[in-house]
């Protein structure tokens, strides 16, 4: 379990205002599927609201703090029904889709100076998955931009 100081404490409950309940606790009460989408939520948000439905003030405390333990989060506070939850969030790198087309890349283009004598020109360019660099330096476009009849037909 996460231990937070009085200070931190405060600015998440403050942060956790505006908040909505994101993960929602029914008569099954606390299943492992409940467990999963919390500590999807808790990487995906890192502070989070969960709403108990319930009327035995033990059980929630107790489901409080079997969350805590098992998830390794801190508790911020817990008002009525309403429990509030920190981790801080998983930093992770999504990988590409392979059907994805083609996104912003980096290019390096090298010209050489009209003259010849000086150093040559090095641009680092950003391209668009249907643009090219010609022979020349220059950015095309691989496919002509679609028109649109409508544009066309009115003038």
């Amino acid at each position: 379990m996460i231990k937070l100081t009085p200070v931190e404490r405060s600015a998440l409950r403050a942060e956790a205002h505006g908040l909505k309940p994101i993960v929602l606790i029914g008569a099954d009460g606390l299943t492992a599927n409940v467990i999963k989408e919390i500590s999807l939520g808790l990487d995906s948000h890192g502070l989070i609201k969960v709403r108990v439905f319930g009327d035995d003030r033990e059980a929630r405390i107790a489901m409080y703090e079997t969350i805590c333990e098992q998830l390794k989060a801190a508790p911020v506070q817990h008002i009525g029904k309403l429990l509030v939850l920190y981790r801080p969030k998983v930093e992770t790198e999504k990988a590409r889709s392979a059907t994805a087309g083609k996104g912003m890349r980096e290019v390096t283009i090298v010209k050489a100076s009209a003259s010849g004598t000086k150093r040559p020109s090095v641009t680092k360019v950003l391209l668009k998955g249907n643009e090219r660099v010609t022979q020349g330096g220059n950015i095309k476009r691989a496919k002509a931009r679609q028109k649109s009849t409508k544009k066309t037909v009115l003038g």
